[in-house]
């Protein structure tokens, strides 16, 4: 038995829902394990996978007997088939944050549902908690970010570019375990780390420089998220007292994460605590973190949530000021009763590479 699609028909049940027409490849892979372009059909009663002769054969190698599916080269299937396939459906679900415009008009055109609904994520806030499995995915890409934070710090050099570093990073990612990249790497240096989701350049690291390294490793699927920030020869009174305000809220927001705790509340303490210094929150506390870098649940002083035992969230609280500098501190976490459990464990105190 497919535990997950098990799962899903729960749901599905709970939602009015009959069947459902799954073609995220990302929600795909969640639920059945397979990488394949195609659809992914469920009923009340059986699950088909439509795909194409270049993936027949891949796919029918991963798929058991236990996962329940049935893979079908959409070329040998006829009008009828997916006709019936729905035919005791009243509501058929699809992903409306996935589907375009374009592929909504054919899922009309090919399956005529009775009544095509949204499926109001229902697969991703399935993926909020985190199995076993997901959770020991996730601390491998964080070990291996981890290892390559080292490797950077002993690698940057005053005269390296943004640009360099960043193709350093992926390079030591794919030679040492990991899938590739998590996401696209940030790497500023200079008045470059004012920019949140800055893109390396060509700029060159100079002696006096901030950098901030926003990375993380893919491993099996699964992604981690590390920030760190650190200085190159020699750091100014005003940058130093910056740092450690960073990094007292942030690790004042590790000790509050916990499962129960209320994500705004907790978004809200680092957001009045910026403001006492003068300073904004100028983006969410935190993410999600799992096959994609940034998903459910959010953390933010405009979300109301509580959190969950086995959810995997950032904590990542940054300052910036336009032009000048930008100090960010962002470690991946898995919520516990009790505590947080910080899957990213680079050391955060002030570094300066001398």
């Amino acid at each position: 038995m497919n535990r997950k699609i098990s799962q899903l028909r729960i749901r599905m049940e709970a939602s009015g829902i009959e069947g459902l027409i799954i073609s995220n490849p990302i929600n795909i892979r969640y639920l059945t394990g397979l990488e394949a372009e195609g659809y992914l059909l469920i009923n009340e009663n059986e699950n088909f996978f439509v795909t194409d002769a270049r993936y027949i054969e891949k796919v029918n190698s991963k798929l058991t007997i236990e996962d329940e599916i049935i893979a079908q080269d959409g070329k040998d299937l006829d009008q009828d088939d997916f006709l019936n396939f729905f035919n005791n459906a009243q509501k058929v679900g699809f992903e409306e944050d996935y589907v375009t415009y374009e592929k909504y008009q054919r899922i009309l055109i090919k399956y005529r549902p009775k009544e095509l609904v949204e499926a109001s994520r229902i697969i991703e806030n399935m993926r909020i908690i985190k199995s076993e499995d997901e959770i020991e995915k996730i601390e491998k890409a964080c070990n291996i970010t981890d290892s390559c934070y080292l490797h950077i710090l002993d690698h940057i050099k005053i005269g390296m570019t943004e640009k360099q570093v960043a193709l350093e990073i992926y390079d030591f990612f794919i030679k040492n375990g990991a899938d590739g990249l998590a996401f696209d790497t940030i790497v500023a240096s200079g008045e470059n780390t004012s920019m949140p989701h800055a893109v390396p350049t060509n700029r060159i690291i100079k002696a006096g420089d901030p950098v901030l390294i926003d990375f993380g490793a893919k491993y099996k699927g699964y992604c981690a998220d590390m920030t760190r920030t650190f200085f190159m020869q020699e750091i100014s009174d005003e940058y130093k007292k910056i740092y450690e305000l960073v990094k007292n809220v942030q690790e004042k927001a590790l000790e509050k994460i916990k499962s129960g705790a209320n994500g705004n509340e907790i978004s809200k303490s680092v957001e009045n605590e910026f403001s006492m210094n003068d300073y904004d929150l100028m983006h969410a506390l935190g993410h999600g973190v799992g096959m994609e870098v940034h998903e459910k649940p959010i953390l933010s002083p405009r979300i109301n949530l509580d959190l969950q035992e086995n959810m995997v969230v950032t904590d990542e609280p940054g300052i910036y000021i336009q032009g000048k500098i930008g100090i960010r501190i962002e470690d991946t976490i898995l919520v516990k009763n009790m505590n947080s459990i910080p899957l990213t464990k680079s050391n955060k105190n002030l570094l300066i590479i001398s």
